[in-house]
């Protein structure tokens, strides 16, 4: 039952990281990568969906905008709304790459909706980005990068 409620907090934290709520869900993963109670691959596979799905939400919330964006719970400014969307004119799909930093990364998968970057392009490319950060979290944390 604990390892239950330990997997759920981090997708919890995962998802809301990725959307409106300013989370930070790397602690949550390190906390439980220290235990070493749990499965590494479980935790990076619950971690990733999470995060992955709360930029999903993002991306519905971009193809949505005209509806929404001018909602107070809407997660990016005005401002960083038009950031996202030069960046993403620029450097189009690969900007994605980006997705999993602070700051920006939420306004560009906001932002990839808006420019109706196709779904399966978006999780392809914002996924692999938040997968990769996650294993490079996981691997300094358990010093497979040394």
């Amino acid at each position: 039952m604990l390892a239950c409620s330990a997997l759920t907090g981090l997708f919890l934290a995962s998802f809301l990281a990725a959307t409106i709520v300013p989370m930070q869900s790397e602690a949550v993963l390190v906390g439980l990568l220290l235990t070493g109670d749990y499965s590494v691959a479980a935790l990076l596979a619950v971690a990733s969906c999470g995060n992955v799905l709360g930029s999903v939400c993002n991306w519905w919330l971009g193809r949505c905008i005209e509806r929404y964006r001018h909602c107070s719970w809407f997660p990016v400014s005005e401002h960083r709304l038009h950031q996202g969307q030069q960046w993403y004119r620029r450097y189009g799909k690969w900007s994605l790459l980006l997705s999993w930093a602070p700051i920006i990364g939420d306004p560009l998968t906001v932002a990839a909706g808006v420019m109706r970057e196709p779904l399966p392009v978006f999780i392809a490319i914002a996924g692999g980005a938040k997968v990769a950060r996650y294993l490079v979290l996981a691997g300094a944390t358990l010093g497979w990068l040394s």
